[in-house]
């Protein structure tokens, strides 16, 4: 597997008008990218930071993993994503080396990409997403 860059640190968020609100005021951060992902019940904003961004994410109504993370632990780091320059070939090989897998095969994420995740379970405690772009 061929990890190309970190793509983005994700924080969990109650509000995301008001998380985009503080992190403009206290780090001067602005959104370069804001959208809904229905399939995953959240609304994404993109901040950057360097070649990366950290992502704010927030529960859009439903009973989504962000809510019950939100529920479970309160707002916070909630994942860290890794680009991969093929997302299919990756989960094979973490498949074949014991890595738990939330995702089997890539799906659609924000900005377009494919995404899937890895059990945190197997990175102690870190939820680790893939994407290939």
């Amino acid at each position: 597997m061929k990890i190309t860059r970190l793509d983005h640190v994700a924080f969990a968020v109650a509000d995301l008008d008001a998380a985009l609100a503080l992190w403009e005021r206290s780090l001067g951060l602005r959104p370069i990218h804001r959208e809904r992902v229905d399939e995953q019940k959240v609304e994404a904003a993109f901040l950057p930071v360097g070649d990366s961004t950290f992502e704010l994410i927030a529960p859009t109504p439903g009973n989504g993993g962000v809510a019950r993370f939100l529920e479970k632990r309160g707002a916070g780091l909630h994942h860290v994503c890794v680009e991969v320059d093929d997302i299919e070939g990756a989960l094979g090989e973490l498949r074949a080396s014991g890595v738990a897998l939330i995702d089997e095969c890539a799906r659609r994420g924000a900005r377009g990409h494919r995404i899937a995740f890895a059990h945190p379970k197997s990175f102690d405690g870190v939820l680790v997403e893939l994407l290939q772009a």
